[in-house]
């Protein structure tokens, strides 16, 4: 079993209050979610209304399926024309660590 983990710091566009904040991340961490079957949480910068750390999780029998789905699941969150994706950090996990 392989676990991944995947966190991505991003700024957010016009965005002015927490609510604005809530309403832009969401919908990034529910087609996620949707998309690649991986779980999925704002999970820093929480009081910051510019800033998300959004956090991703995935698991495989296979490393090379958890790192695919990662770089997907980065790939998506670059993509979006409303968020500056300003660092993605990751880490693998397999039945050799302990």
């Amino acid at each position: 079993m392989y676990v991944g983990a995947l966190e991505l710091d991003v700024l957010l566009g016009d965005v002015h209050s927490l609510k604005q904040k809530r309403s832009a991340v969401r919908p990034v961490v529910a087609e996620l979610r949707r998309r690649f079957e991986v779980s999925v949480a704002e999970a820093g910068h929480l009081d910051l209304h510019r800033r998300a750390l959004i956090g991703v999780a995935a698991v495989a029998a296979d490393a090379a399926h958890v790192r695919d789905v990662l770089d997907a699941c980065e790939r998506l969150v670059a993509g979006r024309p409303e968020l500056e994706l300003l660092s993605a950090h990751r880490r693998l996990l397999g039945p050799d660590d302990d």
